[in-house]
């Protein structure tokens, strides 16, 4: 039990950390992508749309 213990950490101390870098950019970059305010404002204003 201790092997995977350390296995899993060396993992994420080394390639877990790029790993959510790079998710991170991902979300940043499909976030503030020209053409995405208008879907971002669709998306802010579903819960008016049944009044």
């Amino acid at each position: 039990m201790d092997f995977d213990y350390q296995a899993l950490r060396t993992f994420a101390d080394s390639w877990g950390l790029l790993y959510m870098l790079a998710i991170f950019l991902i979300v940043v970059v499909v976030a503030f992508r020209p053409g995405s305010r208008s879907i971002a404002q669709d998306a802010a204003n579903i819960p008016f749309r049944e009044e």
